[in-house]
């Protein structure tokens, strides 16, 4: 039967989802793609090779068993699908929709190597999940025993909330800590809802609330809880924070009003999706209608800004980066997005300093009125391979702007010191140190995991260390059983 329906990438043309109209979709915050219809979602399966050796799983950091649910899509068997995908993915609806499937597993297929176009694998994940929530194939959590021993997760985000997945559906006891009003971290306050709408975040919160994990929010460690009372309160501790300290520009004039950090401009915008009452959008600090926008930046990030920007209704937008669009760290197919939507870039350009003309007001803050650039050249490779960006002497010229937003990356926080904890080793990077295989940080009973460890990565990466120090910590208090019981 899988013979008959697979192997059928030489008579199908590669097709994704229907994309909503670039002119459509900046009139709001919806996804940009429409859903897969069920004959599409199965004759786009039906394109994998079932090849021997399949690179798209090795690629996957999850290890996801795609060319098995890819065969049960085909097949219509879609609710078998869902268990062998979620068997390995905590979240598939959400890397479905978020993950840079043209790095990993699409990027990896063997049919995209041999000139036949990768299998849509991102959007038949999405399928598959969104349709099983559709039928009520998604099991609740119940553990089939409760446990007495208690996790406390710190971080409401994608590591954190996978870890406590896990630990809750083997019945220990879970708390999830995090500083926010609303778990799911960068799933809900960072990424647009073009990209994840919110209810599918929602979704998966309720579903680990109503599975009895209890969630702590609006706590600041340090401030409302101490690290050494949730220490002290559980049997094993994960620090799944993430990284939320903005990089910066020291550069003239950067202090002025309208220059913010895009971390602070996205979580207003989402905010603002929820109906939350958020004054700095209200008063037009970080709303970008009826402004000319510049976002610097060449990251996931900076898409994200730039096409929030274009939904506001800026007047214009523009991005700048320092390498060219070959060299974009960023994902070429949010670049594509961004460009049919209307935002412009501006390659091999870095900012010099700012522009800023003082208030009206006497002794008021000055407001930035423009971006001064200095254009740039790709020169020797560094260390890593890519070209080293030189400027060009005299070729400044300066960008008007009404709000500029600095999109430059993501650092740890100091966590030492923000907890009292000046044990808690952490790297010359400022990520906290801990096993690679077991998240086992050199605190007993101390995990860690995610951008905390990894510094700035990818959400999949995230699900993939909280699912293994889960397991860690299980084979923990197994082993810790087994001895009292030898006692």
């Amino acid at each position: 039967m899988a013979a008959n329906k697979m192997l059928r990438f030489v008579t199908v043309d590669r097709q994704t989802p229907e994309k909503r109209t670039a002119e459509d979709r900046k009139e709001d915050f919806g996804e940009i793609y429409r859903e897969f219809a069920a004959e599409r979602a199965a004759e786009q399966a039906a394109r994998c090779s079932q090849c021997g050796v399949p690179y798209c799983q090795s690629h996957c950091p999850l290890h996801n068993n795609i060319p098995d649910w890819l065969r049960l899509t085909a097949e219509g068997r879609l609710q078998e699908a869902y268990e062998v995908s979620q068997a390995t993915n905590t979240f598939p609806e959400i890397c479905g929709r978020i993950c840079p499937q043209d790095r990993l597993c699409e990027g990896n297929c063997v049919i995209e190597q041999s000139g036949h176009g990768t299998v849509t694998i991102g959007a038949v994940e999405k399928y598959i999940t969104d349709t099983a929530f559709e039928n009520g194939w998604v099991p609740s959590i119940k553990p089939h025993s409760e446990r007495a021993e208690s996790v406390g997760i710190i971080g409401a985000g994608p590591g954190g909330l996978a870890a406590a997945d896990v630990l809750r559906r083997a019945g220990v006891q879970v708390t999830v800590y995090d500083r926010y009003d609303r778990a799911g971290g960068l799933l809900t306050y960072g990424i647009p809802g073009f990209k994840l709408e919110k209810d599918v975040v929602m979704r998966r919160n309720d579903q680990l609330a109503e599975g009895g994990v209890t969630f702590a929010l609006n706590t600041e460690i340090g401030r409302d809880i101490t690290f050494e009372e949730i220490r002290e309160k559980h049997d094993a501790v994960v620090i799944a924070t993430g990284v939320y300290k903005s990089r910066d520009l020291e550069l003239a004039n950067s202090g002025a009003t309208g220059v913010v950090k895009a971390l602070d401009y996205l979580t207003a915008s989402n905010r603002k999706s929820f109906g939350d009452a958020v004054e700095v959008f209200d008063n037009g600090d970080l709303n970008a209608e009826g402004k000319r926008v510049v976002v610097i930046g060449g990251g996931d990030t900076a898409m994200d800004c730039v096409r929030t920007a274009i939904r506001q209704g800026a007047t214009s937008v523009k991005c700048l980066y320092r390498r060219d669009k070959a060299n974009m760290p960023g994902s070429q197919r949010e670049v594509q997005n961004a460009e049919e939507e209307g935002v412009g870039f501006e390659w091999l350009t870095a900012p010099a300093g700012f522009e800023a003309a003082l208030a009206e007001a006497d002794g008021g803050p000055a407001k930035v009125t423009g971006v001064k650039v200095q254009r740039m050249k790709l020169g020797e490779a560094d260390a890593t391979g890519r070209q080293r960006p030189e400027i060009i002497e005299g070729a400044d010229y300066v960008e008007e702007a009404d709000l500029v937003i600095k999109a430059l990356g993501f650092e740890p926080e100091d966590l030492p010191t923000l907890w009292d904890q000046p044990e808690l080793a952490v790297t010359r990077w400022g990520t906290v140190k801990a096993d690679f295989r077991t998240h086992q940080t050199p605190l007993d009973g101390v995990y860690a995991v995610g951008d905390i460890v990894r510094g700035a990565s990818l959400v999949v990466w995230a699900i993939r260390d909280g699912r293994e120090a889960a397991e860690a910590i299980l084979d923990r208090f197994a082993s810790e059983s087994a001895t009292i019981a030898a006692e």
